[in-house]
């Protein structure tokens, strides 16, 4: 069937001619209904079309489309594919966790692209301005749906996708590699039968062939990536020889460009004819390259691909790939959950990988399948052949894996308490009855049905009514004797914060202490939860110890190393021993501190945010004390503030007074400085005015006077304390952008010989130093 027939509107929205047998057979339930569709086939077989079909289907009702991709790195390229749509007038937009959102556009895309993670952000706020957007949806499109059976983000999905239902209940279409169970996500979604499509492998384009291949595990995990590679190697060889070509999947971006070097030499060795060196044209478009190592390796036949690649880099790589000019290609998983880059030859070498929060951890079998599901060039190969190479231990799991393939479960069961929390902050549950109603949406309660001994479904209700009363007890969830419950403010800000809950109970603990220090807010950051995995090596020991020589804590193993790594990391000076996983630590972390910042807020008060604040961006920054209110200003990062720290500014309001002739003076270019000028200008200015204050008052007496605080600049949320001899007489929490007049008790007490007043300032939301002013009063 001609795609011009089909959808006259849209043909130039395809990048073929002509539908395939899978996408011809799909395409009246598609575009001639409305039920919901679950598609499950053969990867590379061509399921995009029938996302891109449904796509076509919203916009030509005037609707708009939701595109829910596996992965980040997947939602980019789809913006860039899908510039036919753009071309032909409707817009899309992506809504990453990378960019910062724009409502407007988000509010008027006719397609918008995202990840589980992110729409399970814009449903949990639905009913804020910012994401409204996520209730005017009409067609959602899950790619790769059988992500529901990922440990870390299957819950994710399985709970976006209930929601999304509830709130509004789109068209959903979802798409599926093979899975044996698909009638059982067929059930979840509501598709019926006519619209619930299971291709085998006859509908695959290429025959596939697969097997395990081991070698012996030995004691030093180096030496071990390079027996793994040789065998790689061993299996590529004899297809790499017949003008075939092979794409390797290893296990970090950095893994893909060792792989790549030590397999340039192994194929000189070998003298297996990969050079590309005398094609010139192909000379002078490798020296386009922006990565060095990448552009000596081509030439060689020799390509690697991974997300950390510029985008030029990555499309010239997949180019060169399907021209036949890489023969052999080094790839993270990425490639297989996004490009089309098919192979006569797959071979997964790497089945684990280092995950600095969860350590050694072993790839899903999702991935495995999706990675062989690559082998086979349509048009090209008869058959494609993957291998997975393993540990002799683990090839019989490999090898039952290839033969049965893997039926998709829910991990609802162990998230439960966390989500079902999340549910009842948005209002969405009210209720025992709303708790069972919820459940019965969820993918959790459809497979309990179909495999009941196996998740115990006589006992799932019970299970979740128990879930609610934990959630009531550790007091995230408030409930009458009606049965009536609703979110209280620690249940509110863990949802917000996507926090487990156990470390939003460590949060709210350390908010209620009396004394917070910058120790003790990394230390409560450091022994959340979420660090539980991190290892801890025995090669890093003497580095953290050095680190924490001044530093008490009881924390230990991997906890204790995140402590130090935040310790180090305010002052940029992490040592090598532990920079390789120093920087997820660290963005985890951040997103810690953010939330610890609100629950001091809430449950403390400004001035503990605020140090929270303060602590933030010297983690993010890696600066020292005297630099960190600089980082207030617009376009102020690391390197800037501590030059002008360097020379004696202090705070945004240092900068102003001294004037863009004073920064140049410092190294910045005369129009940087007029910039960091006017956006110092931006920052809040306080001015604290005394009035009539009283110098003096008698024993005795009593004096209510009044004192001003201005805020002359930028507006700000700020809180306002007054002591009186080091006792709070009044606190007061507010948005500055003016002024505001607080009265004070003026008492003559007998037994002090003067008053000691101090009116403090500080800013929950910002870096600055807090801003005091004193007077003092003598008692006669």
């Amino acid at each position: 069937m001609k795609v011009a027939e089909a959808v006259p509107e849209f043909a130039a929205a395809f990048g073929f001619e002509e539908f395939n047998r899978m996408q011809r057979e799909a395409l009246p339930g598609l575009l001639e209904t409305d039920h919901n569709v679950v598609a499950s086939a053969p990867t590379a077989s061509g399921k995009t079309a029938l996302a891109e079909l449904a796509i076509c289907k919203t916009l030509s009702e005037g609707g708009t489309a939701l595109f829910i991709a596996p992965l980040r790195a997947l939602t980019n390229e789809k913006e860039s594919e899908w510039e036919r749509f753009e071309e032909l007038g409707y817009s899309v937009y992506v809504v990453s966790g990378e960019r910062d959102l724009n409502p407007r556009r988000a509010e008027r895309a006719d397609v918008l692209v995202t990840t589980p993670e992110k729409a399970d952000s814009a449903t949990r706020k639905h009913d804020s301005t910012r994401y409204s957007f996520i209730t005017d949806i009409d067609c959602v499109v899950i790619d790769e749906v059988h992500l529901l059976d990922s440990d870390k983000r299957g819950a994710v999905l399985e709970v976006t996708i209930s929601r999304l239902r509830r709130l509004q209940n789109p068209r959903i279409v979802a798409l599926s590699a093979t899975m044996p169970n698909v009638e059982d996500v067929a059930a979840w979604l509501d598709a019926p039968a006519e619209t619930t499509y299971e291709f085998g492998d006859d509908y695959r384009p290429v025959d596939l062939e697969t097997g395990v291949k081991t070698y012996t595990h030995g004691s030093n995990a180096f030496a071990d990536k390079y027996r793994r590679l040789y065998r790689a190697l061993d299996l590529a060889e004899p297809h790499v020889r017949e003008d075939g070509q092979a794409l390797v999947f290893v296990s970090s971006r950095q893994d893909t460009v060792q792989a790549a070097k030590k397999a340039r030499d192994e194929i000189t060795d070998r003298d297996i004819p990969v050079d590309t060196r005398g094609d010139y044209d192909f000379h002078t478009d490798a020296a386009e390259l922006s990565n060095d190592t990448l552009r000596q390796s081509v030439l060689d036949g020799v390509g690697f691909h991974h997300a950390g690649l510029g985008k030029g880099d990555r499309d010239r790589v997949e180019q060169w790939f399907k021209e036949g000019r890489i023969k052999l290609l080094f790839s993270t998983s990425t490639l297989a959950w996004g490009v089309n880059l098919p192979a006569r030859c797959v071979i997964i070498r790497d089945t684990k990988y280092h995950d600095p929060l969860e350590g050694e951890t072993d790839i899903s079998p999702l991935d495995v399948l999706q990675m062989l599901g690559r082998a086979g060039r349509p048009g090209y190969d008869d058959v494609g052949y993957g291998w997975v190479v393993c540990d002799r231990s683990d090839a019989d799991r490999y090898r039952r894996l290839l033969r049965e393939g893997k039926e998709i479960e829910s991990r609802l069961a162990g998230e439960l308490a966390a989500h079902l929390n999340a549910e009842v902050a948005m209002g969405t549950i009210q209720g025992l009855e709303d708790v069972m109603a919820w459940l019965e949406t969820t993918f959790y309660y459809v497979r309990a049905e179909s495999k009941p001994e196996a998740y115990d479904f006589e006992g799932i209700r019970e299970r979740v009514r128990g879930t609610v009363r934990s959630l009531v007890e550790d007091g995230f969830v408030a409930a009458d004797e009606k049965l009536a419950i609703e979110p209280t403010t620690l249940g509110r800000l863990a949802s917000k914060y996507y926090l487990r809950l156990d470390t939003a109970q460590r949060f709210e603990a350390l908010a209620n202490r009396d004394r917070l220090t910058v120790d003790s807010i990394l230390e409560a950051v450091a022994g959340a939860g979420e660090f539980d995995s991190v290892s801890a090596r025995a090669a890093e020991a003497d580095a953290v110890d050095r680190i924490l020589e001044d530093h008490e804590t009881a924390l230990e193993g991997g906890h204790r190393k995140v402590f130090a790594i935040l310790i180090a990391g305010m002052a940029d000076s992490i040592p090598s021993d532990l920079r390789s996983d120093a920087w997820v630590i660290r963005q985890n972390a951040l997103r810690l501190i953010a939330a610890l910042r609100e629950f001091l807020d809430r449950l403390s008060g400004p001035r503990a945010a605020n140090l929270a604040c303060r602590v933030e961006a010297r983690v993010e920054h890696g600066i020292d004390r005297d630099a960190v209110a600089l980082t207030a200003i617009d376009g102020v990062g690391a390197g800037r503030a501590e030059r002008l720290a360097g020379a004696g500014f202090t705070s945004p309001v240092s900068v102003v007074d001294a004037g863009t002739g004073a920064l140049t003076k410092v190294g910045l270019s005369e129009s940087v400085a007029e910039r960091v000028v006017a956006a110092a200008a931006e920052c809040p200015r306080i001015e604290v005015e005394w009035g009539s204050f009283p110098e003096t008052v008698a024993v005795g007496e009593n004096d209510l006077r009044e004192v001003t605080v201005r805020n002359v600049d930028g507006g700000a949320r700020v809180g306002i304390r007054v002591t009186v001899n080091d006792v709070e007489m009044s606190t007061e929490a507010t948005y500055l952008d003016g002024e505001t007049t607080l009265p004070v008790g003026v008492f003559g007490t007998p037994t002090a010989e003067e008053l000691e007043f101090i009116v403090e300032v500080t800013f929950p939301e910002l870096p600055l130093m807090p801003v005091r002013a004193s007077r003092t009063v003598r008692i006669t």
